[in-house]
């Protein structure tokens, strides 16, 4: 810890749980430069995505602002394609209802302390309502915050927290063109979508925030940055206020399918840790979004989850999506395919049988429709055991279309890493993610189709002209 920040050393939080580490004294956040008034202090955190992240200081910076873990509690790293990640780990058994971790109200970086800091920024609302991201407003102040923060430099006193976060990010908006190339389509389309918010959310209403610097303003990669740390990092408060939250160290926990610990208020506002289940030594985990969307996971946070259970079957994912679809059960959160069994869910069944009707028969696909949504069982039954190979058909033609894909899409990836490098670092985890899906449908092609054999495609991928390749 710099002595300019141990300088302002007053008594921090005397209150902190015995079951906690002790805090060091030093001075609530709160009562630390609340300006937020452009300063000379710029740029002292280096955020080129091969800086090392400073986590011992960042480590001893928890404690002296009265962040406290329980005993046994410990940050972990380790390397993830050349890049340190850090989790959240027990070193001992824990029962449910055990408090993991303490943050005190005064460190939780809040979108709504933001806009009651700065007011609310009409010009730049406009436009984010005008761009069609209205739902972003709590990220927008937020990254605000973090943006001004970073503006004090070491005056800051988050400044060894953001020093060590991380600068390499693996998710939609940090992808290449030739990233989106490598990718399904489904996959490609959600992580462009992230990438669509960031231009409008960060870098269309840089102009608009005159509050800050003229350097910070035109800095893009420094809004990139603080973008991702928003976007990958916050949660919604869980006291039911909508507020979104940065939670200091507490934003260390790793996502799984099977979550161990969530987030607590106490009445006032400090946030407690909690584990929601008997916890063996180990990971300590958060569920952060649907776990039967691992393509969802990879666009919004850069990582690949192998613990999800199933994955959306990528069905339509070119068609004109309309109510009758929607209501016969379509949602990338109902369509899936099942990992470990190869089952399928219902309502892929009931999907493909509604499209192959509408090919053949209107009339027909009506009565399928109307018995569904009426509840008849009997009639739509009737159907499905009418039409069954008919539907069988399309499945393995929608598994092997997608297999034929994936195929192709891992010759790219392999032969851009073979010839690029380092250029891509990103390709290692695409690589992980079309095997995850791959593998996926190929169990369902095993469980539905035995004895069907898979003709992979035949000859190797090859271009002529790497720039044409990478552009």
């Amino acid at each position: 810890m710099k002595a300019s920040t141990c300088a302002f050393a007053l008594a921090i939080i005397s209150h902190v749980a015995s079951a906690f580490i002790s805090p060091s004294t030093f001075a609530p956040i709160k009562d630390i430069g609340r300006s937020f008034t452009s300063t000379q202090l710029y740029a002292t955190i280096d955020i080129d995505e091969d800086t090392s992240r400073d986590t011992d200081s960042m480590e001893e910076w928890s404690y002296a602002y009265g962040i406290g873990r329980a005993d046994g509690i410990q940050l972990v790293g380790e390397d993830v394609d050349g890049f340190l990640d850090v989790h959240v780990e027990t070193a001992q058994e824990l029962p449910a209802g055990t408090s993991v971790m303490y943050i005190p109200s005064d460190v939780i970086l809040s979108s709504n302390r933001a806009i009651a800091e700065f007011g609310r920024l009409e010009e730049a609302e406009s436009l984010l309502q005008a761009n069609g991201v209205e739902n972003e407003m709590r990220e927008f102040y937020l990254m605000l915050k973090i943006l001004v923060e970073l503006e004090k430099g070491e005056e800051s006193p988050y400044y060894h927290y953001f020093n060590g976060l991380p600068r390499f990010f693996a998710n939609g908006p940090s992808m290449t063109p030739f990233c989106y190339r490598c990718i399904p389509p489904f996959a490609a389309k959600l992580c462009q979508k992230e990438r669509v918010k960031l231009n409008h959310v960060a870098f269309g209403c840089k102009s608009r925030v005159q509050f800050l610097s003229e350097k910070t303003r035109g800095d893009s990669l420094l809004w990139e940055w603080a973008f991702q740390i928003v976007y990958t990092r916050s949660f919604e408060a869980p006291d039911g206020s909508g507020d979104l939250c940065l939670y200091p160290i507490g934003d260390m926990f790793n996502h799984a399918t099977e979550a161990n610990v969530a987030y607590e208020y106490d009445e006032a506002g400090n946030c407690y840790v909690q584990t929601t289940t008997d916890v063996a030594a180990g990971p300590l985990t958060m569920t952060y979004s649907d776990p039967t969307n691992p393509s969802y996971l990879l666009a919004r946070y850069g990582f690949l989850d192998e613990s999800s259970p199933a994955s959306f079957c990528k069905l339509g994912v070119d068609w004109h999506i309309t109510d009758e679809l929607i209501n016969m059960g379509y949602s990338t959160s109902t369509l899936l395919f099942y990992k470990d069994t190869g089952e399928v869910s219902e309502q892929v069944w009931d999907v493909l049988l509604y499209k192959y009707l509408g090919e053949e028969d209107v009339g027909r696909q009506q009565e399928f429709y109307q018995a569904h949504m009426s509840g008849d069982y009997e009639t739509k039954q009737s159907y499905h055991e009418g039409y069954y190979e008919q539907t069988r058909e399309k499945l393995l033609e929608h598994i092997d279309d997608i297999l034929g894909e994936l195929d192709g899409l891992s010759q790219k990836s392999a032969y851009g890493g073979a010839v690029a490098g380092d250029d891509h670092p990103r390709l290692p985890l695409i690589l992980r993610h079309n095997d995850f899906v791959r593998a996926t449908f190929m169990a369902v092609r095993g469980y539905y189709f035995p004895g069907e054999p898979y003709e992979e495609p035949s000859g190797s991928f090859s271009l002529s002209s790497k720039n044409a390749f990478f552009t």
